[in-house]
C-alpha cells in the first residue's frame, strides 16, 4: 500500500488517498476513475509528499527500549532472590531434581541450575515440576 498526496488542477484542493502501488494510481488515472472530492474534476495529479520519518517511530523505539530495561531489571531481581534462597547445582539440575522428588536427598528443598529442554520435558513427564526463566549473566550490561 502507498499513500499519495493528490492535487486537483482545477480547484487546487489537496487530499490524500491510498493505492495498492504506483501502477494502480497510473491505471486509475488513465481510466479516468480519479476525481476531486471538492469539484469532481478528473484533473488529478500526484504531489510530492514529505516522507514519514523516525519521529513517531523513534518514540516507540524508546518505549520498547525502556520496557526492555524494565524487564531486564525485574529478571535480575528474580535472579538475586534465587541466588539468595536456592542452592546452585549447575549441570546436575535434572539429577538433583529427581533426587529430591524421589526422596533420595531429603535435605535439599530449593535448587536451581542448568538443564536442557529435553531434561525439562523428561522431568515433567515424571511429574517433577520445574520452572524456567531467562538467565542474564552478570557480565552482561
Amino acid at each position: 500500500m502507498i499513500k499519495y498526496l493528490l492535487n486537483c488542477k482545477n480547484c487546487n484542493t489537496e487530499f490524500e488517498s491510498w493505492f495498492s502501488g504506483s501502477k494502480e494510481f497510473d491505471k486509475l488515472k488513465k481510466l479516468k476513475l480519479l476525481n476531486c472530492q471538492k469539484c469532481n474534476s478528473r484533473r488529478i495529479e500526484k504531489s510530492l509528499m514529505k516522507p514519514n520519518l523516525a519521529n513517531s517511530n523513534f518514540k516507540i523505539d524508546n518505549k520498547i527500549d525502556k520496557n526492555n530495561k524494565n524487564i531486564k531489571k525485574k529478571l535480575k531481581e528474580y535472579q538475586k532472590f534465587i541466588k539468595q534462597n536456592f542452592e546452585y547445582v549447575g549441570e546436575n539440575f535434572a539429577y538433583e531434581a529427581r533426587s529430591i522428588h524421589y526422596k533420595k536427598n531429603q535435605n535439599k528443598k530449593n535448587i536451581y541450575g542448568k538443564a536442557s529442554i529435553e531434561d525439562i520435558k523428561e522431568l515433567k513427564e515424571e511429574g517433577i515440576e520445574t520452572s524456567m526463566i531467562p538467565w542474564i549473566e552478570d557480565k552482561e550490561n
